[in-house]
């Protein structure tokens, strides 16, 4: 029997019904993300693009799409 998909989300979010944050699930060599406000919305990608998508955010290089 298998065991029900195990999303993660991040540490820094807390515990809280009110911490609403982005969880990640790998499967089979694909990474799924999801809002946890909004669950049904998921969207699937790869290791490399996530890993690219994560540098750009950190390095800020995406910061002027929020303004």
């Amino acid at each position: 029997m298998s065991r029900p998909a195990k999303w993660r989300k991040s540490s820094f979010s807390g515990n809280g019904e009110d911490n609403h944050c982005v969880e990640l699930l790998p499967v089979d060599g694909k990474i799924k993300l999801r809002e946890s406000d909004t669950p049904a919305d998921i969207l699937t990608t790869t290791p490399g693009p996530l890993g690219t998508f994560i540098r750009a955010v950190k390095a800020g290089a995406l910061d002027h799409l929020g303004r």
